[in-house]
C-alpha cells in the first residue's frame, strides 16, 4: 500500500487526506432506499482500515440510509480515533421527514438538520457542512445566512456546496462576499473519466476562486474499476446510478482504455482512473466508496501512481460530450 498525502482544502488552512472515504456505502439496508449498503458490523472494518491507511477525511450525508450512515460513522470514529484527528463532512437538503419543512435549505430546515446530524454523529461540530443540492424553493440568501449562523454557532467549521450549475455557484460566492457571510470553500461535483462536463465551467471556476474540488463517483459507480460487462451487487440495484451512465457509445471505449493502461502498468483499473483524477491540479480529494478491502488499497495506491502525458491523452481521447447528469 502506498503512503497517504495531505493537501489544503482549497484556500483554507484545513488539511485533508488526498483520498476521502465516502460513507454512502455504510448504512442499515432496511432504512432508506439503499438496499445494497453494508450494515454496521460489516462497515466498521473499512473505517478502521481507512484510518490505518492515513485517510483522515470522511464524507456522509443526513439522507444516507435515513441517518444510519452518520450513526455508524460517528460511533466508529469515536472508537477508533480522536475527534481532532479527523475531518468529518456531511450534507443537508434531501428529505428527512414527511410534510412541510422536512427537506430543503430553508433556515428552519438547516437549523433542524445540523442538530440532528450532530446528534447522530455524536459530535459537537462537523468540519465541513455541505448543501447536497440547490434548492429552487428557497432564496439562496436565506440559505447562505443560515449556514453563516451555523458556522458562527460553532456547529460547522467550513461550508461547501455540491452539484449545481456554475452560474448558481458563482451567484452564491458573490452574495456571500457581498454580505460578509461565510463562503463556500468546496464543491462536491460529479466528475470522472466517463463524465467530464464539469471541465467546461465548474472546474475552471473553482480553480479561479480557490475552491476545493471533491468529486463524487470518481470511479463512475465502479464502472471504471471493472470490465464493461461485469456486474456487481450494487450495480444491479442502484437506480440512481442507471441514470448517470450508458448514455454514450464512448463510455465502453473509455473503460477499455482504462483497462489497457492498467494492464501495461501492471496495476488495477481503479488505480488508473483515480490517478488520472489526481493528475488534475484542481482536484483536491476524490470521494471513494469501499465495500471490499482492496477498494481502499487501490485508492491509497493511486496517490503514488503518476501517469505520463501520453497515458492521460489515451484515456481522454475517446470522450464525447454527455447530457448533464447528477443534479
Amino acid at each position: 500500500m502506498g503512503c497517504m498525502d495531505y493537501v489544503k482544502l482549497g484556500s483554507t488552512g484545513l488539511e485533508v487526506s488526498k483520498i476521502c472515504l465516502g460513507c454512502m456505502t455504510y448504512g442499515d439496508p432496511a432504512r432508506g432506499n439503499h438496499t445494497w449498503t453494508l450494515p454496521e458490523d460489516e462497515a466498521r472494518p473499512f473505517i478502521s482500515q481507512a484510518l490505518e491507511a492515513g485517510i483522515t477525511f470522511f464524507d456522509t450525508a443526513n439522507v444516507y440510509s435515513a441517518g444510519s450512515s452518520e450513526e455508524i460513522l460517528g460511533r466508529a470514529l469515536k472508537d477508533f480515533t480522536t475527534r481532532e484527528q479527523v475531518v468529518i463532512a456531511t450534507k443537508v437538503h434531501g428529505r428527512m421527514a414527511e410534510g412541510p419543512n422536512g427537506a430543503g435549505l430553508s433556515r428552519k430546515a438547516i437549523f433542524a438538520q445540523i442538530d440532528a446530524s450532530l446528534t447522530r454523529l455524536g459530535t459537537d461540530y462537523v468540519d465541513l457542512y455541505q448543501i447536497h443540492r440547490w434548492d429552487d424553493g428557497t432564496p439562496i440568501e436565506e440559505t447562505l445566512e443560515a449556514l453563516h449562523d451555523v458556522v458562527k454557532a460553532g456547529k460547522a467549521r467550513y461550508i461547501g456546496a455540491s452539484s449545481m450549475w456554475s452560474w448558481q455557484f458563482a451567484q452564491a460566492l458573490y452574495l456571500a462576499d457581498l454580505h460578509g457571510w461565510t463562503r463556500f470553500v468546496s464543491m462536491q461535483d460529479h466528475y470522472n473519466l466517463l463524465y467530464r462536463e464539469e471541465e467546461r465551467e465548474m472546474l475552471p471556476f473553482c480553480a479561479d476562486q480557490g475552491v476545493a474540488v471533491l468529486p463524487w463517483s470518481p470511479l463512475g459507480r465502479g464502472r471504471l474499476a471493472r470490465a464493461w460487462d461485469e456486474q456487481t451487487n450494487r450495480s444491479g440495484k442502484d437506480e440512481f446510478g442507471r441514470t448517470l451512465y450508458d448514455t454514450a457509445s464512448s463510455d465502453r471505449v473509455v473503460v477499455d482504455r482504462v483497462g489497457e493502461v492498467a494492464e501495461a502498468r501492471g496495476v488495477t483499473r481503479a488505480q488508473v482512473a483515480l490517478a488520472w483524477m489526481l493528475s488534475k491540479p484542481v482536484v483536491t480529494s476524490p470521494i471513494v466508496g469501499a465495500s471490499k478491502p482492496h477498494h481502499l488499497d487501490d485508492a491509497v495506491a493511486a496517490v503514488d501512481l503518476h501517469l505520463d502525458e501520453a497515458e492521460i491523452a489515451r484515456l481522454e481521447e475517446p470522450y464525447v460530450p454527455h447530457e448533464v447528469a447528477g443534479f
